[in-house]
């Protein structure tokens, strides 16, 4: 049976309090990774800034999977599992 990432991610944010979280942690999360990038890329920000946001984003969707009971379902784990499914099989002759 083939792997949906779709259904894996609905699957693991099922609680409206990990949904709240998430989508408050989420604009932060992208606030933070942008400020880190844009470091790099002497726009003149602030990489301690954007590394506490992106902290920040992160907590909350821990916060969020605990709360839901799924600690070891979160995304990221969902998609690598996503993409282990994926592999190319070896054929045998």
């Amino acid at each position: 049976m083939p792997f949906s990432l779709v259904k894996g991610i609905k699957s693991t944010h099922r609680n409206p309090a990990n949904r709240i979280l998430h989508l408050i942690g989420l604009p932060i999360y992208i606030a933070g990774i942008t400020l880190i990038v844009s470091y790099f890329l002497n726009l003149n920000t602030n990489p301690i800034t954007g590394l506490i946001l992106w902290l920040v984003a992160v907590c909350l969707f821990l916060i969020g999977h605990k709360i839901e009971g799924n600690f070891r379902a979160m995304t990221l784990i969902v998609l690598f599992k996503y993409l282990k499914s994926k592999k190319p099989k070896l054929i045998q002759y």
